[in-house]
This record gives structure tokens, sequence and C-alpha cells, in this order.
């Protein structure tokens, strides 16, 4: 059975945020990811963890946040500045928070350039923080319009270039369902490069119930294959979050 994360910035949103832990901790999370926590003082942050002792399994660069920001800056021809910033102050919350990942943002481009643009700075990201796992994540143009890594194949492209030992993929079986239609075949394909797998319904990335997405076939799977990471649950509740998981217990 897979172990689960609950993805604070979208799960138990009945509470204020520093206090969405202690919840996800009683409904049974024993880790949890954010995808922008910057808002918040790390030292906050690593207070609760500690006090709640949950492992955090993911954040996002870059900051500060996703409402209205830029999806990222690292395919972004000319934005290597701003890049190498902005992945210098996630990384530091990602080492005083200890996040096992951290999950590189392309950022909205297109082209040879912006490609090898995104090769180099996740070159140099990959050199200058050997110890700490990053993760890419193709992303779907129905999701993220212009996003520039929008395909596994282009994931598969570019972990070979960039050939960093702390360099995996991230799986989200929904965008997989975006991008390919088959969960199980993409993961078939591509899920020995994966170091760490998301997960949501495909009509309005609610509950990840079984669906559209046969998700007691793509669990079993998981085990089946030996994955031994962590599945984030990064979706919106169709009411209050403790009330619809009990997916948990019927896609396992």
């Amino acid at each position: 059975m897979p172990r689960f994360a609950a993805n604070l910035s979208f799960l138990f949103k009945e509470h204020p945020f520093i206090e969405r832990f202690a919840a996800a901790l009683e409904a049974g999370f024993n880790a949890v990811e954010v995808l922008f926590p910057y808002d918040i003082p790390g030292s906050e942050i690593r207070e609760v963890l500690s006090i709640t002792g949950q492992k955090l399994v993911l954040i996002n660069t870059p900051p500060p946040n996703w409402t209205g920001g830029p999806r990222g800056f690292a395919a972004l021809p000319g934005g290597s500045e701003r890049f190498q910033h902005d992945f210098r102050r996630s990384l530091r919350y990602a080492q005083a928070l200890k996040s096992k990942h951290l999950h590189v943002m392309a950022g909205v481009a297109t082209g040879a350039e912006a490609r090898q643009t995104y090769i180099d700075n996740l070159k140099w990201a990959c050199d200058f923080a050997p110890g700490q796992s990053l993760t890419i994540e193709p992303i779907a143009p129905a999701d993220l319009d212009g996003y520039f890594l929008d395909s596994f194949d282009m994931a598969m492209e570019v972990l070979d270039a960039v050939n960093a030992p702390n360099l995996h993929l991230q799986f989200d079986a929904y965008q997989a369902h975006l991008l390919t239609g088959d969960v199980l075949s993409a993961w078939g394909a591509y899920g020995a490069r994966a170091a760490h797998v998301q997960v949501a319904g495909v009509n309005g990335r609610h509950e990840p119930l079984k669906g559209a997405i046969d998700y007691p076939a793509f669990f079993a799977r998981l085990d089946a294959d030996g994955y031994d990471g962590l599945v984030g649950a990064e979706y919106h509740p169709t009411k209050e979050t403790i009330k619809g998981l009990a997916w948990m217990k019927e896609t396992c």
C-alpha cells in the first residue's frame, strides 16, 4: 500500500496554514507537501514540523507563490540570473525544513534556446546542490498553457542531457492522464525515473477515486514495481477535506 503525503496547499484549507499540519497528522498523514512555503517564516514551519514529527517531502521553486506569479524561470532565455537567485532562496528553505525533494519549475517558454537554457540551469542547480534531490514535472497545456516541460518524452530527454544523479522525474498521475490518456502505460514507460508521485482525480482535480484513472490498479502497480517513495495527495477536496479521505481505503 502506498504511503501518502498531504499537500497542504490543497488540503485542509478549512484551517489556517500553520494549523493544517496538525489536522493532517490527526487524519493519518505522517508526511506533507507544500507548493510554495515562502510567505511563512521558515522557522515557524520548522517548529510545527518538530512538534508534529511529520516529514516534509516536497516544495517548489521559485518563490514567492502560485497565485499570479510566474511558473518558474528555469527555461526562460535570459533569465538565468533570476533563476539562480530564486533557486538559492528555495534551497535555503528546502535545507532548513529538510524537504526531501525540491521541484524546479521550468516556466512558460518555447523553442531550442529555451531547451538549452533549461538544461544549462538544471546542470547548474544539480552542481550547486549535489545533496538535494531535485525533480521536474511535465505539466499539460490544459492546466498551464505554454509551460515548457509539456511531455514525458521531453522530460526523459532533459534528464538524459543533464545526467545528474540528484535530478529525477516527478510523476503526477493527473498530469499523465491529461498528457497521455493512459496512466498505467505512462508509468510503465517513465516510472523508473520517478522519485516522487502525485495523484488527483481527473474531473475537477478532486479526490483520486476510481474513474478516468484506475487508481486501485495504479497503486497496485506502484507496489508491484517496488516504488518506495511517497504519493502526494494534490487535489481540491469536493467538501471538507476530512470527509473526502475515504478514497485512501477505497483505492488501496
